[in-house]
């Protein structure tokens, strides 16, 4: 990866028809070195949404990589209250898929939104 970004011709941020960007690929895929690796780069925007309105933490968080939430989760620039177009946030998305660790890690900051209800009235609790 740290050849192909060092061609000056790699774009880093470049999304495919899915609107998924290599950093969201690499953090739903638990690729927590090649996420590192992203984040360092001031080409990649760490909060960019996919089609559907997935940032790589949603994706992360659904998946249950708790290293690589936690990893998006140092930066300022990505929040954890980002809901898709379903309106599904990272949490909701964790929880609804039995990942308890992930939920466990957003929980950790206390202005988490924990009562936000999706497009069909279903908050994380639900």
């Amino acid at each position: 990866m740290r050849i192909l970004l060092g061609r000056s011709d790699i774009n880093s941020d470049t999304a495919d028809s899915y609107g998924q960007t290599p950093l969201s690929r690499t953090a739903r895929n638990r690729h927590e070195g090649a996420v590192r690796i992203l984040l360092e780069r001031n080409d990649v925007s760490p909060d960019s949404a996919d089609k559907y309105g997935q940032t790589p933490l949603s994706w992360a968080a659904q998946n249950g990589h708790g290293g690589v939430v936690r990893i998006l989760l140092e930066r300022k620039d990505i929040s954890p209250d980002t809901a898709d177009e379903y309106g599904q946030t990272p949490l909701s998305r964790a929880a609804r898929n039995g990942q308890e660790g992930v939920v466990r890690i957003l929980l950790e900051p206390s202005d988490s939104d924990l009562d936000t209800a999706d497009t069909y009235g279903q908050t994380p609790l639900s």
